[in-house]
């Protein structure tokens, strides 16, 4: 009975500790997700009187040029900075892992554009943008350096792009150094022994231990990158015409300012399925190679 006694007072301890997190989750997560999704079937502006209008405005999303706009947009974004994440963050772990000096100092200094928030970032570099790169464009005589990034229609996500993969580096290459020290010396012994060259070894043997980090990489990274707000917030604000307008930053302007909150609340429910279908898939994909291996 005693023991009976403590299990019961060490389960209402844990009760109680994960209640404020739990009320805290409801409150700002699954309350105005449930919100959201009864919002979607209205033609609510956000305030005042509204009415169910059922699926109409899911019907509208697909005949909507400005929202496939986004769409694209949004999409060819997120895969070339998930490509080029990965990619650098994956050779800065590997340079980082290896046997330099001043290791643990460098991998503080990479991490420290993860700490800045995205907003603070994205000022600091729409002033790069705006002001330096442009005067040395001038005083150097650059033609293509003479203007901002920013203004150009075909290039200002290129700015964005640059911007969102430096802040966002950070993070994969500390998931990917965790991967990188997690493999076994014994293993890199046995293929020097071999007589394995470096990139053999990098191919056949870190790339394939790797691939439960990478597809942790891949998931987070697609998923922060379809879901980019802060950078086009300070840099771009969806200009110039419109050629930088993301899924969230649509979401946010016309559904808060625009007097479309009903139809961008089914916006954001369709982009959340998005979002979930994409990384199941990518996790079935990655899943099966690991078996594989």
């Amino acid at each position: 009975m005693k023991k009976n006694k403590r299990l019961s007072k060490k389960t209402r301890t844990y009760i109680l500790m994960a209640l404020p997190a739990l009320v805290l989750f409801a409150v700002f997560n699954t309350v105005p997700l449930i919100t959201g999704f009864v919002y979607s079937f209205t033609n609510s502006r956000g305030y005042g009187s509204f009415d169910f209008v059922g699926f109409r405005n899911f019907i509208d999303l697909f005949q909507d040029s400005r929202v496939g706009n986004s769409y694209l947009f949004t999409f060819k974004y997120a895969i070339v900075g998930t490509i080029l994440v990965n990619v650098i963050s994956l050779l800065l772990a590997v340079g980082l892992n290896s046997k330099i000096k001043f290791k643990n100092t460098l991998r503080g200094i990479y991490f420290i554009p993860n700490i800045l928030g995205g907003l603070i970032v994205g000022y600091i570099f729409s002033f790069i943008f705006t002001y330096i790169i442009p005067t040395l464009g001038t005083t150097l005589h650059i033609g293509f350096l003479e203007n901002s990034i920013l203004a150009s229609e075909s290039a200002a996500w290129i700015g964005v792009l640059i911007v969102g993969v430096w802040q966002a580096v950070a993070m994969n290459t500390i998931i990917y150094i965790s991967g990188l020290q997690a493999i076994p010396a014994d293993v890199y012994e046995a293929s020097a022994i071999d007589g394995a060259g470096k990139w053999y070894t990098f191919r056949k043997i870190t790339l394939p231990l790797l691939v439960p980090f990478i597809t942790i990489n891949f998931i987070l990274s697609t998923k922060n990158m379809l879901m980019v707000f802060d950078q086009i917030m300070s840099l771009t604000k969806g200009g110039p015409a419109q050629s930088t307008e993301s899924i969230s930053y649509l979401i946010y302007r016309n559904g808060m300012d625009g007097g479309q909150f009903g139809f961008q609340c089914a916006n954001a429910v369709m982009f959340f399925i998005v979002i979930v279908v994409i990384s199941v898939v990518q996790m079935k994909i990655t899943s099966k190679k690991e078996e594989q291996l």
